[in-house]
Formats: structure tokens, sequence, C-alpha cells
């Protein structure tokens, strides 16, 4: 069997649907076969909700030499502006940061009580083809917000895949990645260097406090912080495809 996933609202070859719950005996005897498992499914307020499931077959997965989890920088909460890594102090300030950090807990604890080869990869803000802030500018949609000293981390969706690519060809249990680029930026420096990619005027800078914003939207202007990537250059990929926003948004236009 190649390559294989599973979907919310869609199903065909090789794309099961999996809505939570006991599994099928489609993805049963996917799992069986599988000797790599990547893992995106959000986490509910009880932490990870395929654990249990995973738990009642472990031994017929007798091929996996690789699990991702995928979970987000989310987990560190606010460092005021300075420089996070993967042995810094996780303080989530956000429900959904909190939910991510039980369900990392719960996987690696999974890792040390059964052996099974999880590893944990912590993405900063996710862009690429058709989610990016160009297409939110063409869009109109896009609001270039200000609030002092708030810095955001981001990745590409490449550099994800390869860095991804590169922990499967050579495993680490157990191990935790920050998947993030070279230089975190204030949002509104990344809104107005994309609106000159588009030959657009910036929108007009709006303070944080006059913003309209969902509560998700807010809660990510509550914490601050760079996100270092030395494990991920020094462990998994010689260099970025994307170094930075720049370079990512460039590609995109």
């Amino acid at each position: 069997m190649g390559k294989v996933g599973t979907s919310r609202t869609q199903h065909g070859e090789n794309l099961f649907l999996y809505k939570g719950g006991p599994f099928s005996q489609d993805i049963l005897n996917a799992l069986q076969e599988s000797d790599s498992l990547l893992v995106s499914i959000p986490p509910d307020q009880d932490g990870d909700p395929i654990i249990p499931y995973l738990k009642e077959i472990l031994p017929q997965l007798t091929h996996l030499k690789w699990i991702g989890y995928l979970s987000s920088t989310g987990v560190y909460g606010d460092h005021c502006g300075n420089w996070v890594d993967e042995t810094s102090k996780t303080h989530p300030t956000s429900p959904q940061g909190k939910t991510r950090l039980k369900a990392e807990h719960q996987w690696l604890q999974l890792w040390k009580d059964t052996n099974l080869p999880v590893h944990i990869f912590r993405l900063a803000g996710i862009y690429g083809p058709g989610r990016n802030v160009l297409e939110d500018l063409k869009s109109g949609k896009t609001q270039r917000i200000f609030k002092e000293d708030v810095l955001f981390s981001r990745i590409h969706v490449k550099d994800i895949a390869q860095a991804l690519n590169a922990s499967i060809k050579a495993p680490h249990p157990g191990r935790i990645y920050n998947l993030a680029d070279n230089e975190p930026a204030p949002p509104h420096e990344v809104v107005a260097y994309g609106a000159g990619l588009l030959g657009m005027d910036p929108p007009s800078l709006i303070p944080f406090e006059e913003a309209s914003l969902t509560p998700m939207g807010r809660s990510f202007y509550q914490d601050s912080k760079r996100v270092k990537n030395d494990c991920l250059l020094s462990e998994l990929v010689p260099s970025l495809i994307f170094p930075t926003y720049r370079e990512g948004l460039r590609y995109g236009v």
C-alpha cells in the first residue's frame, strides 16, 4: 500500500473518511501495513483523540518505524519577545496551546510506555500556496495590526514537508523539533511587504485595541516570542527552502 490519508469531509482512492472514534477496517488495514504515521488531528479537551484507539491495536503496529505528531509553538506561551528553543519553559496562555501541550505529553508518554517511535514537531505560523498574506490582501480581508513588541515566527509548507521527510529517513524517537524559519517578524511588517509585492498600498495601520478580531485571532497577539530553529537545521535539513517570509511570499507572487 502506498501513501494513504484521512479526511473529515471526503473520501476517495487512498483517502479515508475519519471523524474520530474507533478506526474503520480500511484505516486499520493501512495502519497495520504502514511504516510511518503522521498525526495532524487537533486535540480536544482530553488531549489527543486517537491515542486511546491506537493503544487498542498496538500488537498490530509491527511495521511502524516513525510517528510524527504536529503540535504548535503556541505551547511556549508568552516569552516577552525572547528566544525559545525546545528546552524552554512551556506555559501556554490559550486554550488551544494548553490542549496541544497536553497531547504532546500523552504522545511522549506513549513513547516511554510502548517504545513507539514518536516525534513531536512544534509548528510556527503555517503559510503556503492558497494560505498566505498575499491571498488575504487580494480578498481585501487583511488588517495591518500593530501591537508593541509582538513578534511571530512562521514556516512555509514546503519546509515542513522537507523536515518531516528528513526525520522519516533518520528517526530519533522522543525528539522535539521547532519548525520555524530564520526571521521572526512583526505581523504588520509582513502585510506591508506583501502589499509591496502586489503593487498595492498597504492597509492602514490599526492599533491592536481597535482591530476587529475573532477570539482566536485575538489570542494570537497574547504571546510574543522568537522561535529558534537550531535543532531543525543541525539535525534534519542543512537549510530552509524559504529562510524568511520574504522568499516565501516572493515565491507565491
